[in-house]
């Protein structure tokens, strides 16, 4: 139950990330009803399991290597910190509301194709899962294969059930948000990352100690 917690928890300040996925899903429902918006929220969902499952195949060997972990560590931490840094420092700062072009298409396959490919292109989507997965395997000491796949298959469908609430309520959300909504919006996910980060950088000094 408490690695439930753990990734509902995690699952929820990933779910506020404001960003091209969070438009799209909101402006498709707007203009194409719940499903559709549903459909896009799927396609994101299976991008980011995809990416999860890319990170734990390509890196679950070293997971039990102390020295390992510690570097994974460091890397995560670094990434969350600057994540975080990058949404309390520039995008509250530029935080408006961005226009994104809703697909045409009559055909439910492409919703959800457009929700898999705008997810998956960024580069920082994975570079995200490797600093989710540090977090996991140190901070959280989840190593185990069957722990890891609770943590993730909470936070997964924490962030699935978020989005798809984002396609049921999409006009009272256009509604709330506004340039100041963006602002706090991004400031709170920008501490959140950073406090993750600090954390997954302490643990890792005090297993590098261990080590030593």
């Amino acid at each position: 139950m408490e690695i439930v917690l753990n990734g509902m928890k995690f699952g929820i300040v990933l779910a506020f990330l404001v960003g091209p996925v969070f438009f799209t899903i909101i402006q498709t429902s707007i203009e194409r009803g719940f499903l559709k918006g549903a459909l896009v929220s799927i396609g994101v969902s299976i991008s980011d399991m995809l990416y999860v499952a890319i990170c734990y195949l390509g890196l679950f060997q070293f997971l039990n290597d102390p020295k390992f972990r510690t570097n994974m560590a460091y890397m995560g931490g670094a990434i969350l910190i600057l994540f975080g840094s990058y949404h309390l420092l520039v995008k509250s700062r530029k935080a408006h509301f961005i226009t994104v072009k809703t697909a045409t298409e009559t055909s439910s396959f492409k919703y959800f194709l457009k929700g898999f490919i705008i997810n998956g292109v960024s580069p920082m989507v994975i570079i995200f899962w490797i600093g989710t997965l540090s977090v996991a395997t140190v901070d959280m000491g989840y190593t185990r294969g069957l722990e890891l796949f609770i943590f993730f298959a909470a936070l997964l469908c924490t962030v699935l059930a978020t989005d798809l609430l984002k396609a049921f309520l999409a006009d009272k959300l256009r509604l709330l948000i506004t340039h100041r909504f963006l602002v706090i919006m991004n400031v709170i996910v920008g501490i959140c990352l950073i406090i993750f980060g600090a954390r997954l950088l302490l643990t890792a000094s005090t297993v590098l100690q261990a080590i030593h």
